[in-house]
């Protein structure tokens, strides 16, 4: 972009990521508008921002995924970060629930985009998942970067034997694939950057009642916290504090230089469930005796290049610890924390 925006889209924006990348942007001095399934969850982000009155609204958008949608969205807007995406593992079909989905969401976001000449540069959060080849071994040492693709076919995403793990992985992929091919294809006002971060943790910003309510990632953490035996193993060793990653979703809004690009961001420090349960036994006394750590093995077979991100959009990770125990500290003020 040739110029700060001054009125930001963000979809997604009552979700784990999504708010943290809200509260990035009015912390910078930009207008936000939040896309939000949920206008109970808009409406209690903007009573917990009153400092920010006047700088943050939500529009209520039940199906993302419906052409059209974000037509009221995009008005008078500069520039859209587009967090939301379907996450299920529950799935009887994978096409249906979780590939087709993924596509038109990105499309209807961008046709929208396409249609507003005031938009500059839209950022997309994909994912690891999009990136990852579970085929792929070492040795030799290898390093995953921003031009490397998960391998899987589209046919072999929507087979009925494929489990609902792959099919998202593919969906990941598919849906950032039509974002580039739409913007190579339809040459919109836009320029296009795209996110794929790893496994994501971290405090929440985001209407969370009970520690029961947590998302996915940091439900494991503190499952792990309330003694959880035996530990979850991790699918990759590669993770982001959710900070770094709404740091980095800004960034790559505001530096002309990032458009075009895809990066991983990623924390240089690999982890595992029983790293996360010794920090978790250092850092509070309640969970001594409670959480049980276990030496896990770290994978250190391959790495991902977390650097250019760091680098390119002036990105400092947060230490594993540190990630952990704000979370963990957070979920036990929670009421049902105990």
């Amino acid at each position: 972009m040739s110029s700060l925006p001054g009125y930001v889209l963000v979809t997604g924006a009552t979700g784990f990521i999504g708010a943290h990348v809200v509260d990035c942007l009015l912390g910078r001095g930009l207008k936000v508008r939040g896309a939000t399934r949920s206008a109970a969850k808009g409406e209690a982000m903007i009573r917990a921002r009153h400092q920010y009155q006047g700088k943050l609204d939500f529009v209520q958008i039940d199906d993302f995924e419906k052409p059209g949608v974000f037509a009221e969205a995009t008005r008078d807007i500069d520039a859209v970060i587009h967090v939301a995406s379907p996450f299920t593992y529950d799935t009887k079909d994978n096409e249906k629930e979780l590939i087709l989905p993924a596509i038109s969401g990105v499309r209807s976001i961008l046709e929208a985009s396409a249609a507003t000449p005031s938009i500059r540069r839209v950022v997309i959060t994909s994912s690891f998942a999009s990136v990852l080849d579970a085929n792929r071994k070492a040795p030799p040492y290898f390093t995953y970067t921003g031009a490397d693709w998960n391998s899987l076919s589209y046919e072999e995403c929507i087979h009925p034997d494929t489990t609902a793990v792959i099919a998202y992985r593919g969906s990941k992929k598919f849906a950032e694939l039509a974002a580039w091919d739409f913007v190579g294809g339809k040459k919109p006002s836009f320029d296009l950057v795209t996110l794929c971060p790893p496994m994501t943790f971290g405090p929440v910003v985001h209407p969370v009642k009970d520690p029961a309510s947590l998302n996915e990632s940091n439900a494991m953490l503190w499952k792990i916290a309330l003694g959880e035996k035996p530990l979850p193993v991790a699918r990759v060793p590669f993770w982001i504090d959710v900070r770094d990653l709404a740091v980095a979703h800004v960034e790559a809004l505001l530096r002309p230089e990032a458009g075009g690009k895809r990066y991983i961001p990623a924390s240089p420090e690999r982890f595992s469930y029983g790293l996360a349960a010794q920090n978790i036994v250092d850092e509070f006394d309640w969970a001594k005796g409670q959480v049980v750590p276990e030496k896990q093995p770290i994978d250190d077979s391959h790495g991902v290049d977390g650097e250019t991100a760091a680098r390119e959009l002036g990105v400092t990770y947060h230490p594993f610890r540190e990630t952990v125990v704000d979370l963990v500290a957070q979920a036990k003020g929670m009421k049902g924390g105990a």
